[in-house]
């Protein structure tokens, strides 16, 4: 009855999008019960070129992830850094927890903790780019699908694609009343809350309202000397809940979607002295719920945010079908952290111990305004014979206001440095694609974007902590470009497709002003991208198997860096002359027998920065492995990039077992992903160790009359393996450790 019905719902979702593609509701339908009559894998539909999709046949690298999968791995109250090696070539951190996410594809990425850092891979959540660092932390919940591309994507996608995109399509609401509710409850009291309803309000119009909540509490004491503290840090609840509301006529449909997002919690625990000197293991003493702190009571973290879209379509003559995409975000962030991770000042002739550190910092980081707006417009043929395209028109506009704060301590804590940033960007484009089938096997796309950037900076410093005096800079920044790709998808057979890929895009310029501790506002100019990719999509074993894998090579011209370090808490941007990567993915799935399914992933990862010129002040006490020039600095040249693990494999079994009225199931994953650098140079401490993480999820499922049950057991990271994955490099080997095993058990029920 389960499958039946969960086929029923998949049928009626994806038979709304193909409709726009021109693809019959009647070949989907045939499609899925040739696959659930001969136990083959579902065709997965992705939208990776603004069109409904099978992804077997678009000449782009992309991996989606939903249904059971996705289900585990956000289990446990994961924020969106669940998806970190699960997918090929995609890795994710943040140095500030449960937001500001940085992600990380096929290497390229942005170490960059400034709140106006721009990064080389997008999120885009249903079709509205969420720009800033902070927009891209939004609870991942009551999510249909997340589609990875990598590569180049900024043909059809635009703003800062030069490594890829992460694409989240959330579950829109329909005719059939339909929802779910969820509870968990696991380790250190932490409780995890969700659920959607939705269904007709009229025969044309339907609604859908999501809900989350999730509380952990504080469980991090402090146990430095004078400061002690019991469950100071750790905790957090998190709140966010989206509206939609779908009207469908005859050749009209609007959606619109309203979301918002309450965060109330801690920063991430800076771990002063956690790595051993002159090694990159943690410290014999290692406890994951304690710390050091002089001002750990006053760490804190709060994040509000709220979004609406509109998006319009109307179907003209069944030839064209007219999008407008109208999108509005906004944030609110305050993190305030002990960033030394430790106590005392050796510096300052203060009493050290076991979390000494050399200087003091404590420091804050906010955005009291952000205001991001978005306009979409594209003409989109449906005609029946061999040539289609696409058009259409972009606009981006944000008002962006940060603040900087930093405090004395162990005192008080009191004000002594202040910073405000504006930045202002508006971006706009025109761009086009072109399909052309030349026969029954090939067929090309090309496409063609130009872009238009530009960013008014001001960076006011009134208040400076080391007797700077008060500072005010102007800058702006612009640039333009035009870039394409163009792609060719041959069908060797009616299982094997073989694409390649040829891209070229932009990040556009970027400005750094974090000026508490320095002078500079500093600015990086734009990095282009040339991508080459090749690869086999095949269904082997009858469509019980799905073998994808590809292999690329790309050179990035004046790619944008952060260079941190040097005993100084600021940043400062640099461009690296040249930067190459290569590599391969794999992309497997399979059907093993009527009770288990598999998949396994496996990607390569080559980078590498070409720049003889290029050096950086290095950590202030570590043990630095790159050549030291004569001014003292770390020469750059042959390092790879920053946390870009050479290899990324996931491997996921599931079983499932008919028991009495329902089904027994049991999911197991294991993620690895391999050494990275935390910063540009290289050094003994600051080379993250290997991670293999293990996740397991057991539970039985029935149903009753219109409902089905179900409840399950879990752990994360099954081993407890822990060990430094981020640091901080301007003081004493202060790193950040990831999360310790968790263990939970859920109740879900879903309704019809």
């Amino acid at each position: 009855m389960k499958a039946i019905k969960k086929t029923a719902i998949a049928t009626i979702i994806n038979a709304a999008l193909l409709s726009a593609a021109g693809t019959s509701v009647s070949t989907l339908a045939a499609e899925e019960e040739t696959a659930k009559k001969n136990n083959q894998l579902e065709v997965i539909q992705v939208t990776a070129r603004k069109r409904v999709e099978n992804a077997q046949e678009v000449p782009v690298a992309v991996s989606a992830l939903q249904g059971d999968n996705l289900d585990a791995y956000s289990s446990a109250g994961m924020d969106i850094r669940f998806m970190s090696a699960k997918i090929p070539s995609l890795s994710i951190e943040s140095s500030f927890g449960r937001s500001f996410p940085r992600f990380y594809v096929r290497g390229l990425g942005n170490t960059d903790f400034d709140l106006n850092a721009s990064q080389p891979v997008s999120l885009v959540v249903d079709e509205v780019v969420q720009e800033n660092a902070i927009l891209k932390g939004f609870p991942v919940f009551d999510v249909e699908r997340v589609e990875v591309l990598r590569g180049p994507q900024g043909t059809l996608f635009g703003r800062n694609t030069p490594a890829g995109l992460v694409k989240f399509d959330t579950v829109k609401p329909s005719q059939e009343f339909e929802g779910y509710g969820a509870v968990s409850y696991g380790s250190r009291g932490a409780v995890d809350t969700e659920g959607a309803v939705g269904g007709a309000l009229t025969d044309r119009l339907s609604a859908r309202v999501s809900l989350l909540w999730q509380d952990k509490d504080d469980y991090i004491d402090n146990q430095a000397p004078g400061f002690e503290a019991k469950d100071e840090q750790g905790g957090y609840t998190e709140k966010a809940a989206r509206i939609q509301f779908l009207y469908e006529g005859d050749d009209f449909t609007a959606l619109l979607n309203y979301h918002t997002r309450d965060l109330d919690g801690s920063p991430i625990a800076f771990r002063a002295n956690v790595i051993e000197s002159g090694s990159n293991d943690l410290v014999d003493n290692y406890e994951h719920d304690v710390v050091y702190q002089d001002a750990a009571s006053r760490s804190t973290q709060q994040v509000e945010s709220e979004g609406a879209s509109l998006k319009l379509e109307w179907d003209i003559s069944d030839e064209y079908t007219l999008t407008s995409i109208s999108g509005w975000e906004s944030a609110e962030i305050y993190s305030r952290a002990d960033i030394d991770g430790g106590w005392g000042c050796g510096f300052c002739l203060q009493e050290n111990g076991p979390g000494d550190v050399p200087f003091e910092s404590e420091s804050a980081d906010g955005i009291p305004e952000q205001d991001q707006l978005t306009q979409e417009l594209r003409l989109a043929s449906n005609f029946s014979g061999d040539f289609n395209y696409q058009v259409g028109l972009f606009y981006f506009d944000e008002e962006l206001t940060i603040e900087n704060f930093s405090y004395s301590t162990p005192d008080s804590g009191a004000l002594n440095g202040y910073v405000q940033q504006q930045q202002d960007t508006t971006a706009w484009a025109i761009f086009g694609s072109v399909d052309y089938i030349f026969s029954d096997k090939l067929k090309v796309t090309a496409g063609l974007r130009y872009s238009d950037d530009e960013k008014d900076f001001v960076a006011d410093r009134t208040i400076s902590p080391i007797g700077g005096g008060a500072l005010y800079v102007e800058r702006s920044v612009s640039d333009s470009h035009v870039s394409w790709d163009l792609s060719a998808n041959y069908k060797v057979n009616d299982d094997v497709n073989w694409y390649s890929r040829v891209a070229n895009t932009f990040r556009a310029p970027s400005l750094q002003g974090r000026i508490l501790f320095g002078d500079d506002v500093t600015t990086a100019d734009s990095e282009t991208v040339t991508s080459f990719e090749t690869g086999i999509k095949s269904d082997v074993l009858d469509g019980q198997g799905r073998v994808n894998a590809t292999v690329f090579y790309y050179t990035m011209d004046d790619q944008q860096l952060t260079a941190v370090g040097g005993g100084a808490n600021f940043n400062r941007l640099v461009n690296a002359d040249k930067t190459t990567g290569y590599g391969f993915e794999l992309d497997t799935e399979w059907v093993l027998s009527d009770e288990f399914n598999a998949t396994f992933n496996l990607s390569y990862n080559k980078t590498e920065i070409k720049d003889n010129d290029l050096a950086v002040a290095a950590c202030f006490q570590c043990t630095v492995t790159d050549p030291i020039n004569d001014s003292g600095l770390a020469v750059l040249d042959g390092n790879s990039l920053p946390h870009a693990p050479e290899w990324i494999s996931n491997f996921t079994l599931r079983y499932t077992k008919e028991l009495e009225d329902g089904n027994f199931f049991a999911l197991g994953d294991i993620s690895y992903r391999s050494e990275i650098n935390m910063f540009l140079y290289d050094s003994v401490e600051f080379e993250g160790k290997a991670l293999t993480e293990v996740g397991l999820r057991a539970g039985y499922e029935w149903a009753e009359g219109d409902y089905e049950y179900q409840v399950s057991a879990f752990v994360r990271n099954l081993f407890d393996e822990q060990q430094a994955i981020g640091a901080v490099d301007f003081n004493n080997n202060t790193g950040i450790v990831n999360e310790e095993r968790y263990i939970g058990a859920e109740f879900k029920v879903n309704f019809f």
